[in-house]
């Protein structure tokens, strides 16, 4: 046997007591090739795979790769001797409403498993629930289509026409198109409460009580450890990111300068909602309050009768509802006079979105439930008028889309369609980018782009990019490789 053909790999692993490190890397070199694999013990992980022009090079890459870990503790381990670090999901109890009826729900629709998830935009309706399923609807509650992503889904978020689901596994999914993909791998160490993302960059709360900032490409930009741990509240803007644990919330710089304010609530944050100016926090001691973006100040406080797992507001606060964990949902004032408590026919309300008059919730037991929260049902439910709920059904055929994890996953195609746009995936700096090769775009912005089908020299085609604040570009529409 050739000392070309001579196939080693090396096995590191990184476990820190706590809430600390938890991850591997693995380096193999294969002849000319060194593949790196990294990501959470027990996780299948990332993969990059560099080729060089001899083997004394490769093993030299390869060496110095194992030299930098071990410099940072990693030591070298067996495969499968310790145990994944489990994966916190968020523990709550549902009690039967004590509330006289039923709040003024349009119709509903159940996923199976507890949901978090929610989004709702002009075209649709977004679940996610715990058995890692989401659910596309329109507004009136027609099931579009299914997406299966491979863990538990924690939120959904967007930015613009973008949709990311946060997942038990530890990825950020782009679900914008038909082949979803992992558009950001969260560090090994970071277990996953909540997310929000603005113009590109994703923030992390996680059990730790930790915010971790993370820009387009999936690269660490700044981290900070708030003041109480249990962190299920983050909500950015311009001005700053909005941090909601167990001690209170706590503002910080959008570029990570440092904290603005902190102020302490009563009770535990576990949910949050912002407006342009002011952020509002659910707690576990059964209130709402509402605090001035500006300065950190509670202005008003909206009292439940148990801990609150949700909240949201219509326009300018006007209306300010939350979900509590007794299947109750409340509707109040903006001065924060109760007007009703309701029940909401499908669980305690663990998220939920107001949008265009509607308030969506998704709940304990699974369901995407649609209230009517205009002025006038508003009105109508603080009188005992509640229409009818109609419950939504699966289709018959739906489509179902799954994340690509491989580049065999993905189609291929002889030549770019018109109108396409062609990328490339190169070298730069030790990593693999994506650049444009079309006419008319800056070809030296980096492409948001699967990690999993990225390889050295291979071309895609897209249906269309985006340009994004910080200088990168968004795929919108199919991938396909080219041959």
């Amino acid at each position: 046997m050739s000392a070309a053909s001579v196939v080693s790999t090396t096995y590191l692993e990184l476990s820190q007591e706590g809430d600390g490190a938890h991850k591997f890397y693995e380096v193999t070199v294969d002849g000319l090739t060194v593949t790196v694999r990294y990501g959470r013990i027990g996780a299948a992980g990332q993969t990059q795979t560099t080729t060089f022009p001899t083997v004394e090079k490769a093993r030299a890459a390869a060496a110095k790769k194992v030299g930098e870990k071990v410099r940072k503790g990693y030591a070298p381990a067996v495969q499968g001797q310790r145990a994944p670090r489990s994966v916190t999901r968020r523990q709550v109890s549902s009690a039967p409403s004590t509330a006289r009826a039923v709040a003024p729900v349009l119709w509903r629709f159940r996923t199976g498993s507890a949901a978090f998830g929610i989004h709702v935009d002009d075209q649709h309706c977004w679940v996610g629930n715990q058995a890692g399923d989401v659910y596309t609807l329109d507004h009136e509650g027609g099931v579009r289509a299914r997406f299966n992503l491979p863990d538990g889904v924690k939120c959904l978020v967007a930015d613009d026409f973008w949709i990311y689901a946060g997942c038990d596994d530890g990825k950020v999914y782009d679900l914008s198109s038909k082949l979803p993909f992992a558009a950001y791998d969260i560090a090994a160490d970071v277990d996953i409460f909540w997310l929000d993302i603005h113009e590109g960059i994703l923030n992390v709360s996680d059990r730790a009580g930790r915010l971790t900032v993370i820009d387009h490409e999936d690269e660490h930009q700044w981290a900070r450890r708030s003041r109480g741990e249990h962190a299920w509240m983050v909500r950015a803007d311009d001005r700053a990111v909005y941090h909601g644990h167990q001690s209170g919330v706590t503002a910080y710089a959008p570029d990570g300068g440092g904290e603005l304010w902190h102020s302490a609530t009563r009770g535990g944050v576990l949910f949050g909602w912002q407006e342009d100016d002011a952020v509002y926090a659910g707690t576990a001691h059964r209130v709402v309050q509402r605090l001035s973006k500006a300065s950190g100040a509670i202005e008003a406080t909206y009292a439940c009768d148990s801990a609150v797992y949700s909240c949201a507001t219509s326009p300018g606060g006007r209306f300010v509802f939350a979900g509590d964990a007794a299947s109750s949902v409340y509707c109040f004032d903006r001065d924060g006079t109760r007007l009703w408590k309701l029940g909401t026919g499908g669980g305690s309300a663990l998220s939920m979105q107001y949008r265009d008059e509607r308030l969506y919730l998704v709940t304990t037991d699974g369901s995407l439930v649609c209230v009517d929260a205009s002025e006038a049902a508003v009105t109508a439910a603080q009188q005992g008028t509640v229409p009818v709920v109609r419950d939504v059904k699966l289709a018959a055929a739906l489509p179902t889309y799954a994340p690509a994890t491989a580049v065999a996953a993905v189609a291929t195609v002889a030549q770019a369609p018109a109108g396409a746009v062609v990328v490339e995936c190169v070298q730069e700096s030790g990593r693999l980018r994506v650049h444009v090769l079309s006419d008319g775009y800056d070809t030296s912005w980096n492409v948001q782009f699967p990690r999993a089908i990225r390889q050295p020299g291979a071309r895609y085609v897209v249906d269309a990019l985006h340009p994004a604040a910080g200088g990168f570009y968004r795929v919108r529409g199919d991938i396909r490789r080219l041959l």
